[in-house]
């Protein structure tokens, strides 16, 4: 196999430090806690991890791969939802960890596949990869108004 193209080093690099910084931040957490809409209208840390899994599905449907679940049925996390009125539709955190476990599987093991983008995915997957950094970061604040420490040091 040739070298990989550097978008896709790139790519790669970004989904895994997305992934330890979503996962840092969510350490610790309880169903219960991720359930707080801070301020009693700010998203939820439950209703950010599954919109980012929620967008995560296009990334995986783009480069091929199968979505870690059906989208109609977690409608719930899609952009523009309001979570405060669909908060008895969020999922339990713990399976919205393990879907975030399955959608990195499926999105290191297909990566290391590819030698290169198509042209035409490019923009896509620059743009979901930006989605992603941003609201892991949105994590680490909810981790911090939920009275926890920081988990990025």
């Amino acid at each position: 196999m040739e070298t990989q193209s550097n978008d896709i080093e790139i790519i790669k690099n970004q989904v895994a430090g997305t992934y330890y910084v979503a996962t840092s931040n969510i350490e610790g957490i309880t169903h219960e806690e991720s359930m707080i809409f801070p301020n009693g209208e700010a998203n939820c840390m439950n209703w950010i991890l599954g919109h980012l899994i929620y967008i995560r599905n296009p990334l995986l449907n783009i480069l091929g791969e199968e979505s870690v679940w059906d989208s109609e049925k977690f409608s719930c996390y899609n952009r523009g939802e309001i979570p405060l009125d669909r908060k008895d539709e969020l999922v339990n955190f713990e399976d919205l960890k393990s879907y975030l476990k399955q959608s990195q599987d499926r999105l290191e093991a297909k990566l290391n596949t590819l030698e290169n983008f198509k042209p035409e995915m490019v923009k896509d997957i620059s743009t979901l990869s930006l989605h992603e950094i941003y609201h892991s970061g949105q994590l680490g604040y909810l981790r911090r108004i939920l009275g926890k420490p920081g988990a990025i040091k």
